[in-house]
């Protein structure tokens, strides 16, 4: 694979600017991005400041009513088009997306692959019905109609960029409101610059979408202010907290995708062979840089000795390395700050008890796949979203022992359990407190038209994609009408 710049991306990886509907230099102070596989250099990025954030804002809210006011259809084909030029640039966008965020090519291959599908879904939302008639006294018409909050923030993480991104920005802009889109400073381009140029080249008006990436001061701007309507946040559980506690100071509806420490339960029945390799799949896909990772493999004692034999074995075959090259089936980890934080855990939880199965070992970026046995509550990886690829196996000796551990968590995404027997499955989880729930599969899943989301600590009970896009990205407006005003006795 090649790791040539598209013509697509040529423009924003040389410019050094943000975007507005034209390219403009920022007043912050520029960023190398290093591609973490090399540490080399990638491009140099404008940030952010309040300034920029303040007139991006500003600027949106004035585009916002012209946009709102197009023409369904029309709005549509500019949605159709930017997946259009998706198509034709794929291979292109996803070797750029998988360098930047230190991942397997396919990996890069499936953001772009679902960043399409968002694209096609915010189009099919402009011919969906967005309204409904009331009941109401004799002589008058009263119905509710959904109408767009006006400006969205979107705040966007480093893990997966291109789609946590556009899930926000495609249907919050398909339900006529203007989108300011703040990704994570160390993945500008495939959080940011790339859906700009997507809706550039497609023709979206200018103004409507501002793209500016920037650091936490950047991020409270943006939340307190005044033309911004609705926040929509995705990243960690305390970013969160501070994002929820500023935006709702000044009254914003305020969208939060956060964190998880999600079980997966594998009881006594499973087929051995096939549970470690969906606990693997959950535990180390993009080096478990996912908030909906395999952060705990809850296994029925009987048979944890083999499951935990069988998951060395996987981890011991994984290839640490340049995946985004196709030379490694890992990738490295972020930064140096995720990965020590991950190494602590792993070494705290030692400390305290925990068996070291195998891993627990790095080379520059590259943490190699960990195994942890005989981990309880208290351990660091027991109740830590590790965000590293660290699989942690707790063994239980009952189904409602299992539940009572799968729920010691502030967390609340994602949950899955593995078992032939269907219906004592979905009998355990009926009594599992998470936003998402997977039988007979392990707990990273999204299909883009489902919607997504957790409670606790995983999020504010919300949920975007598919049905719920309409509720996150809109408000109701109730509206009568009478032929002639009525006579009160006033």
């Amino acid at each position: 694979m090649s790791a040539s710049k598209s013509h697509l991306l040529s423009q924003v990886i040389e410019s050094e600017c943000m975007f507005n509907g034209d390219w403009v230099p920022a007043s912050g102070p520029l960023q190398t991005i290093i591609e973490p596989a090399t540490g080399e250099r990638m491009m140099r990025s404008a940030t952010a400041d309040a300034a920029d954030i303040a007139k991006a804002s500003h600027d949106a809210a004035q585009a916002q009513p012209a946009w709102a006011a197009l023409g369904p259809r029309q709005r549509a084909a500019i949605f159709r088009k930017a997946a259009d030029v998706a198509e034709n640039a794929f291979d292109e966008l996803a070797l750029y997306v998988a360098r930047e965020t230190g991942a397997a090519f396919f990996k890069g291959q499936h953001e772009v692959r679902e960043a399409i599908v968002l694209l096609h879904q915010a189009a099919g939302m402009l011919s969906q019905g967005h309204g409904l008639v009331l009941p109401s006294e004799a002589g008058r018409l009263s119905y509710a109609r959904r109408q767009p909050h006006g400006v969205v923030g979107v705040i966007s993480p480093f893990n997966f960029p291109l789609v946590l991104s556009m899930r926000s920005v495609a249907p919050a802009l398909a339900a006529g409101n203007a989108v300011v889109l703040k990704p994570d400073p160390q993945t500008p381009v495939s959080g940011g610059f790339l859906i700009a140029r997507l809706f550039e080249a497609a023709g979206l008006p200018k103004g409507v979408l501002q793209v500016l990436p920037g650091g936490a001061d950047a991020g409270e701007a943006l939340c307190r202010d005044p033309n911004v309507r609705m926040i929509a946040f995705t990243g960690s559980t305390g970013a969160g907290r501070k994002v929820a506690e500023v935006a709702g100071r000044n009254l914003k509806k305020v969208a939060l995708e956060l964190g998880g420490k999600n079980p997966l339960i594998v009881l006594e029945d499973a087929d051995l062979d096939l549970a470690a390799r969906n606990a693997a799949w959950g535990a180390w896909l993009h080096q478990g840089q996912i908030c909906m990772a395999t952060g705990l493999i809850l296994v029925h004692e009987s048979i944890a000795k083999a499951l935990t034999a069988k998951l060395v074995e996987k981890a011991r075959a994984l290839t640490v390395g340049n995946a985004a090259q196709g030379e490694a089936a890992l990738g490295p980890l972020i930064n140096q700050r995720q990965l020590q934080r991950a190494h602590d855990i792993v070494t705290d939880t030692l400390r305290a008890g925990a068996r070291l199965e195998t891993g627990g070992e790095y080379e520059r970026l590259f943490y190699q796949p960990t195994v942890l046995s005989g981990v309880k509550p208290g351990m660091r990886a027991f109740d830590e979203e590790v965000f590293g690829p660290v699989a942690t196996v707790v063994s239980f000796a009952s189904d409602d022992e299992a539940i009572e551990l799968a729920n010691r968590t502030e967390y609340g995404l994602s949950a899955a359990i593995i078992s032939p027997s269907v219906g004592r499955a979905m009998a355990m989880g009926e009594r599992l407190q998470c936003g998402m729930l997977h039988i007979n599969d392990q707990t990273v899943a999204d299909e883009c038209v489902n919607p997504f989301g957790g409670r606790g600590a995983s999020g504010n009970g919300g949920s975007v994609g598919g049905p719920a896009d309409w509720d996150e990205y809109t408000q109701w407006q109730w509206v009568t009408v009478k032929n002639t005003a009525p006579i009160y006795p006033f």
